[in-house]
């Protein structure tokens, strides 16, 4: 049975070392797999199960010239809690090799300084002491220069123990063709020292003069500082491309209160909270592990885990999630999951997992990497031959074969893909776009059609009342029942077309029926103005309430809620009846009540003929139609749809702006998928399918170009695996979809362009940084060599050596560029949230309302028409409602600098504080820059802003 085990590396220093493990590991037998992370220094594998076959692979490994553990059992050597203990032991591991990189880079400088003056001070016109001048001596001048060079070479003794072992093993790296460089300048060096001597000894001056000139000691102490330069600046550089694990991994916080069997309490590490244990969690705290509240309630901020900025509420029986704040109240949860089977676990598992995988686009990296060395080693031979035989003279030879050695860079090659993967991993964890692996990362930036699932991911995936109609005069008696004299708020819904707000304008139209909306845009529609319906409605919401309120129906459920929302009153149910397939039926306040399909009123004998218009146009939107009867007479319908989510056509509208074709597939019928359709705009819609179906639809699409599947990962399975790139929505609790390429932490369509965009981000960054990497190589190799000798143009060994320091630094640099990587705002977003509901049919919603009315016996007032050319109290009501939310001009921005933000609370914190000051529309805070941008409507003090950041317990001053 195929494992996988994670092996630490040890002795790898460029994109050779890594391709010689890579090869060496995946030549030993059972093993099936490897790839090796030069960024890590890490390795991962996938063998046979056999414990040999690790042994082997440790023992293959160190024959090569390097070391390889497997990671377990670093872990457990260590001592460290499970899950923590791998990135804990690197972590450790970066600091320590970060420490000692710094240490060799300031005992270089101090001895390389003082060497590079007393070697070429003399042609700045530097003052060199008189110990040092003249012929007589000419020996204490070389000698000084040779002992200063010793401390440069005893700390960095890593590059010769490491390059010539590699190079012995035949598996020569960049550290091979430093240590070649170093070595041969302090060799020449040494000679010269010996025809000095030779000849003083002989009275030789010129001679001895002449040797004096060609020493080469300050080349090899500058060739082994700029390179140690290099190393300092590329592993701090290559330490801020981790950042994003590590913040995922400081989220989490490090104690837990635990209620004993004694109910006493006690603070204990999160290590030691076992499955089943009762923690406290008081405002303010963390949720130490994942779990389920069983006592209190509190609002719970998770947008660490799905990077939603709104606070959730929890009560008994909520599921919470580790390393979420709790804002306020306080709750005791039971630990379900701890240590490495916690969400934040999982989600640093992923990213450690996506960061340890390889790109297709390596591939050429890889293979230059494994024979640029060796090569490098020949053109450096050659080059010192072809100027010896030209007779040009050792100095000559020898400075254009080392420039060459020391200015090749395989590490640029061996960084220019693994750093900006890693960067880019991070920052999609960052906000909530998981990519599981490299090559998803690079395939999703070649997509050409998006297809999405409607249910859960376009739309919400759960029934909301749309519009309730009711008919005059059926629910009289009901509304005395419930004993209710006041009104019910309609939907100032913004959705439909026609508004009928008052009871007075419903009696001067059809008389017959008020349109409301969902009970979600209700309430945002009550902050800027609602209008009130007549106790008859109430009455027929309670008529519904008190009858769907004992099913366990999807539908029913949204009835009762949106019925709750309007103050309906439940009223005793007698001789309560379920109709498996038709609905419910039972006796309300002592009236018999039917609720259900058109088939349970005909087999009811209900006149529902009336009606078939309305209904007609409801089911032509989408909206599931259910009746409902009072005493053997239809008093009205009640219609619902799975709504789109608020941010589906805004993130559709930007796919498309991408140039990326969207096509719903869904198994609902084509009405249902069309009329969905109309209001999110996708490109194209294929209903009817079912789950095995999708499979196929994913296939025939594949033909026409790269192709990404968006589902819920559960019945979408097949079709997520089938796609090019499978990307599951809203599984911010169950990370683990294996069909799933890139997990959405929310359930938010928004994502999906995000997360394209962040692989189009990151493609473009490994191009720029591989271009540059052999651009480099191809350029300054022949250069070094002598090619534009001819043209007065010579690298001399040290200028060669800074060079190769800067390549890599240059290319780590660019990679980090993606840190300040952002989702696009959707365009229309704002718009999209207030736009109206598109109503074709506003117009017959009228007519068919008026038949209706007519059918059922009820008396109707002909009103004001359109074609009157005057304003109806409707469309003024509306009018005026839109006018409200509109957005205020941004007149102005305020940048200030923020100190003191860790984390993203930090931000939410700061956020939250600008947008709360009269006259801030906006703040745009950003976490890696500590900055905040306040967009104004007014002007606004900065002393103001200031003050409020500092409140929020923030230090902050205006810089623009």
């Amino acid at each position: 049975m195929t494992q996988k085990q994670t092996f630490d590396v040890s002795g790898m220093t460029c994109a050779a070392c890594s391709a010689r493990v890579e090869k060496t590991t995946s030549g030993v037998a059972g093993v099936e797999h490897a790839v090796v992370n030069l960024l890590k220094n890490s390795m991962e594998v996938e063998y046979d199960g056999n414990p040999a076959t690790l042994a082997a692979i440790s023992a293959a490994v160190e024959k090569a010239g390097y070391g390889a553990a497997p990671r377990i059992e670093a872990a457990a050597a260590a001592g460290a809690p499970s899950g923590a203990a791998p990135s804990a032991a690197r972590e450790n591991a970066a600091a320590k090799e970060a420490a000692h990189v710094r240490m060799r880079l300031i005992v270089s400088f101090v001895f390389t300084i003082p060497l590079f003056y007393l070697s070429m001070g003399h042609m700045f016109g530097w003052p060199i002491p008189g110990i040092f001048l003249g012929h007589e001596n000419m020996l204490t001048f070389a000698f000084t220069q040779f002992l200063l060079l010793l401390p440069v070479v005893f700390v960095n003794f890593k590059f010769f123990r490491v390059g010539f072992k590699t190079l012995f093993h035949g598996s020569p790296n960049m550290d091979s063709l430093i240590a070649l460089g170093s070595t041969a300048s302090t060799v020449y060096g040494i000679v010269a020292i010996y025809r000095i001597g030779w000849g003083m000894g002989h009275g030789d001056v010129d001679f001895a003069h002449m040797a004096a000139m060609d020493l080469y000691f300050e080349s090899a102490a500058m060739i082994l500082t700029l390179i140690t330069l290099g190393k300092y600046f590329e592993a701090r550089a290559k330490g801020k491309t981790t950042d994003a694990i590590a913040q995922l991994m400081d989220l989490s916080p490090k104690t837990a209160i635990r209620r004993n069997v004694d109910g006493a309490e006690e603070e204990i590490p999160v290590e030691q909270v076992r499955p089943g244990d009762i923690l406290i969690v008081r405002a303010g705290a963390g949720v130490p592990v994942d779990g389920v509240v069983i006592e209190g309630a509190g609002t719970v901020d998770e947008s660490v885990i799905t990077g939603e900025s709104v606070p959730v509420e929890k009560g008994v029986g909520a599921a919470v999630t580790g390393a979420t704040v709790n804002r306020t109240g306080w709750f005791a949860m039971r630990a379900e999951r701890v240590g490495a089977d916690t969400v934040l676990a999982g989600i640093v598992r992923m990213v450690d997992e996506a960061t340890s995988s390889k790109a297709p686009i390596e591939k050429l990296a890889d293979k230059i990497s494994g024979v640029f060395v060796p090569v490098v080693i020949a053109i450096a031979l050659i080059t010192f031959i072809i100027w010896m035989f030209v007779g040009a003279g050792v100095t000559t030879a020898l400075s254009h074969a080392i420039s060459v050695l020391v200015i090749s860079c395989p590490c640029a090659l061996g960084l220019a893909t693994p750093t900006a993967i890693m960067v880019g991993t991070g920052r999609g964890a960052a906000n909530g776009i998981l990519v599981k692996s490299a090559g998803a990362l690079q395939t999703a930036h070649g997509v050409k059609t998006v297809v999405l699932d409607k249910t859960g991911t376009i739309t919400k995936g759960a029934p909301e009342v749309c519009e309730v109609l009711v008919a005059e005069g059926r629910c009289d008696s009901a509304s005395s029942a419930t004993g209710c004299a006041g009104g019910v708020p309609s939907s100032a819904d913004g959705f439909g077309g026609a508004h009928k707000a008052s009871s007075a304008r419903a009696e001067q139209s059809s008389g017959l029926f008020v349109r409301v909306g969902t009970a979600e845009r209700l309430g945002a529609a009550e902050a800027i103005q609602t209008s009130q319906v007549d106790a008859q409605t109430l009455a027929f919401l309670s008529l519904a309430y008190s009858l769907e309120k004992r099913s366990e129906h999807p539908l029913a459920q949204a009835i009762v809620a949106y019925a709750e929302a309007r103050g309906a009153m439940a009223q005793e149910v007698e001789h309560f009846e379920q109709i498996p397939g038709g609905g419910l039926r039972g006796v309300v306040a002592g009236r018999a009540c039917l609720a259900g399909n058109a088939r349970l009123m005909e087999e009811g004998c209900i006149d529902i003929a009336g009606a078939e218009g309305g209904a007609r146009r409801l089911a032509d939107e989408g909206k599931t139609v259910l009746y409902f009867a009072l005493d053997g007479e239809l008093a009205g319908l009640i219609a619902l749809a799975d709504e789109p989510k608020p941010r589906s056509a805004a993130a559709l509208a930007e796919l498309s702006r991408m140039g990326i074709r969207t096509v719903m597939l869904t198994g609902d019928n084509e009405r249902t998928a069309h009329a969905i359709q109309k209001r999110v705009g996708t490109d194209d819609v294929i209903a009817g399918v079912l789950p095995q179906g999708k499979e196929e639809v994913i296939r025939d699409l594949q033909k026409q170009g790269t192709v990404a599947m968006v589902g819920d990962g559960v019945n979408d399975a097949p079709a997520l695996a089938r796609a090019d790139v499978g990307i599951a929505i809203g599984a911010g609790t169950d990370i683990a979809i294996d069909s799933a390429d890139i997990v959405l932490m929310k359930s938010d369509l928004a994502d999906v362009p995000a997360a394209i965009s962040l692989s189009r981000a990151t493609m473009r960054n490994i191009k720029q940084n591989l271009f540059w990497a052999l651009i480099y190589n191809v350029i300054c190799i022949p250069v070094a060599a002598g090619a534009l000798s001819f043209a007065g143009v010579t690298l001399n060994p040290m200028i060669a050596a800074a060079a190769m320091s800067c390549s890599s630094v240059c290319v780590v640099s660019n990679a980090l560029r993606l840190r300040g990587w952002k989702p696009a705002s959707l365009v229309g977003e704002a718009a999209s949230a207030l736009e109206p509901e598109a109503a074709p049919d506003a117009a017959p919603d009228a007519a068919s309302g008026a038949a209706l009315a007519s059918e059922a016996g009820v008396p109707t007032t002909d009103g004001p028409s359109a074609e009157d050319g005057d304003e109806s109290p409707v469309s003024a009501g509306h009018s005026e409602e839109m006018q409200t939310v509109k957005p205020k001009e941004i007149i102005m921005e305020k940048k200030l600098s923020v100190e003191g933000m860790m984390c993203q609370h930090c931000v939410a914190h700061v956020k939250k504080a600008l947008e709360g000051i009269e006259g801030v529309e906006e703040a745009v805070v950003d976490l890696d820059s500590n900055s905040a941008t306040a967009k104004l409507s007014a002007d606004v003090a900065d002393q103001v802003l200031v003050d409020a950041i500092v409140d929020a317990g923030y230090e902050a001053k205006v810089v623009e």
